[in-house]
């Protein structure tokens, strides 16, 4: 019995180990970072995402487009997951941050060829990583709040090569504004920056609005379409006449009987509509219904009432006017008002919307954004919102890089004098971290057309002689200074980007052996929250794992 061997595993599993795993998830890394290279730079193409019913994204967007595909390899899914945070921490950057994720694990593989262990790879890929990290916060600009100059060129910076860069000096000086709106000094919240897709027009007709826009519409034809100087008052409820919580009947023996209960049915909505008017309110937001009379009430009264107004609406309401949401019209006070210059329904693009303009200090704002079609428009959202990332970004950290590959070849140059005081196998890490770097540069390079080893051979030559913002310029190929260009990127996107692409190269090398079983992989969303991290409740796709990538995308 003792020299019978131990079958642990069942006859359906399948497993990989050694070097076979590690090139496995190595191809993996790599095939994510190739299908969203070709996007990088002012010059990246775009990529078409069609899905089985026929609805189709067009985006040079890293993080979107890593997260529609259909991407099965769990090795995979640990890349996307930096685009992820990537997108979490700053908002740009994250097609930087898989590029450089893919390429760390490419100079790997020629390591490991060598017989340098995984763990060496490891501990000199994380302390090229901090070392890089370090020389960033030396070569950082320190940028003030007020320098609008410098805002501008960074927000520009993160819309070239989108969808947005033709209308990019509009769009970049409409998303300083607004950050700089909602800015609480050190604390920047773009979730207080609304963003209104409007479909129709230009795109150089987009505007910010100083206040809220709600895409709802007054609920009655009788109200007044425009309140000026307005008193705002935000429910957190509704207007109607409460239901019992349980269930009750109502006996009614004569047509009298009758008509007391409505009549006092109708003096509770009277009421309700009496004490919004008597605390002064020119204007309410409920967010639950409005009934017919209560309604009719209001009217009579002169007060613009809109109902089903959500909470993100209401919080941004509250903010802008000063306003304080209460529960119920009971609790309704002169104090919990707040102020408007205009209160206004207006139409745009055919819908009606109610306008809340002019306000004392404007720290909830709404930026309409206007394109041909809903493509064009949501492409121009996606450059937004990286764009609002790096100005707040910019303006909680108060520092910032020159771009056009400028701090990967600095970056790489001073990896390489590093290495030499590195002992041991790691100072190979080191150097081919210094060579992963350089990725940036020369995929800008190839996707603007140009020679990236002649590209390259010229930005080196520019840092080596000390010119720190030397950068690519990929449309004239020539190596210019970044910082009078005006090309800025805020320092934590490449910080962020170093950190996570670093982070997930090493996790991926540090794997000998990957396992899955044929019975987890029909395995349901539910079931997956239960297993524990890294088990192989998401390994379903991975049927052809002998294959490397044969069911990735």
């Amino acid at each position: 019995m003792g020299n019978q061997p131990l079958i642990v595993l069942s006859e359906d599993s399948q497993r990989t180990s050694g070097k076979d795993a590690q090139s496995m998830n190595v191809q993996a890394g790599k095939a994510v970072a190739e299908s969203v290279r070709t996007t990088l730079g002012p010059k990246g193409m775009d990529k078409m995402l069609v899905d089985s019913s026929g609805n189709v994204i067009v985006t040079n967007d890293g993080v979107t487009l890593l997260s529609e595909m259909e991407i099965d390899h769990p090795a995979a899914d640990m890349i996307v997951e930096v685009a992820e945070t990537q997108e979490d921490e700053v908002g740009d950057g994250t097609t930087s941050a898989v590029v450089v994720a893919g390429e760390l694990l490419s100079q790997a593989e020629d390591l490991l060829d060598q017989d340098i262990h995984a763990t060496t790879l490891a501990q000199g890929y994380r302390q090229a990583a901090e070392e890089a990290t370090a020389a960033l916060e030396e070569i950082a600009v320190d940028v003030d709040e007020d320098d609008d100059e410098i805002l501008h060129q960074i927000a520009a910076t993160a819309m070239t090569g989108k969808g947005a860069e033709n209308a990019r000096d509009l769009l970049a000086d409409l998303v300083v504004d607004a950050v700089q709106s909602v800015s609480d000094g050190d604390d920047v919240d773009t979730d207080n920056v609304k963003v209104e897709k409007v479909v129709g027009s230009s795109t150089e007709n987009s505007e910010l609005v100083e206040g809220v826009i709600v895409d709802k519409e007054r609920v009655s034809d009788n109200m007044p379409y425009f309140a000026e100087d307005a008193s705002v008052a935000i429910v957190n409820g509704d207007l109607e006449i409460k239901e019992t919580e349980i269930d009750a009947e109502v006996n009614v023996t004569d047509p009298d009987q009758l008509e007391q209960f409505l009549e006092q049915e109708e003096a509770q909505l009277r009421e309700m509509a009496e004490q919004v008017a008597d605390v002064g309110a020119d204007v309410v937001f409920v967010d639950g219904g409005i009934d017919d009379m209560a309604q009719h009430y209001l009217a009579q009264e002169g007060i613009i009432a809109v109902r089903r107004v959500k909470s993100s609406d209401q919080s941004q309401l509250a903010r802008a006017t000063g306003a304080t949401p209460v529960s119920t019209v009971d609790d309704l006070t002169e104090d919990d008002l707040g102020f408007a210059g205009s209160v206004a329904q207006k139409e745009i693009a055919g819908d009606q919307r109610i306008f809340v303009e002019d306000v004392d200090d404007a720290q909830a704002v709404t930026l309409i954004l206007r394109g041909g079609t809903e493509h064009v428009i949501d492409e121009v959202d996606r450059a937004i919102e990286d764009s609002l990332g790096v100005v707040r970004t910019t303006l909680e950290d108060g520092k910032v890089l020159a771009g056009g590959g400028a701090p990967e070849v600095e970056l790489s140059l001073a990896l390489r004098d590093y290495a030499d005081s590195v002992g041991g196998r790691e100072q190979l890490a080191v150097e081919a971290f210094a060579d992963a770097l350089e990725v940036i540069p020369r995929t800008l390079a190839e996707n603007a057309g140009l020679d990236p080893i002649d590209s390259l051979v010229e930005l080196r030559a520019d840092h080596d002689g000390g010119n720190e913002a030397a950068g690519l310029d990929a449309f004239t190929g020539d190596t210019i200074d970044m910082g009078e260009e005006g090309v800025y990127e805020p320092l934590r996107v490449k910080t962020q980007a170093i950190e996570s692409a670093t982070e997930a190269a090493v996790m991926l090398l540090r794997i000998d052996d990957v396992i899955a079983a044929g019975d987890l992989a029909v395995a349901d969303d539910d079931d997956e929250e239960d297993m524990p991290a890294g088990g192989a409740g998401g390994m379903g796709g991975m049927g052809g794992m002998g294959g490397g990538m044969g069911g990735m995308m």
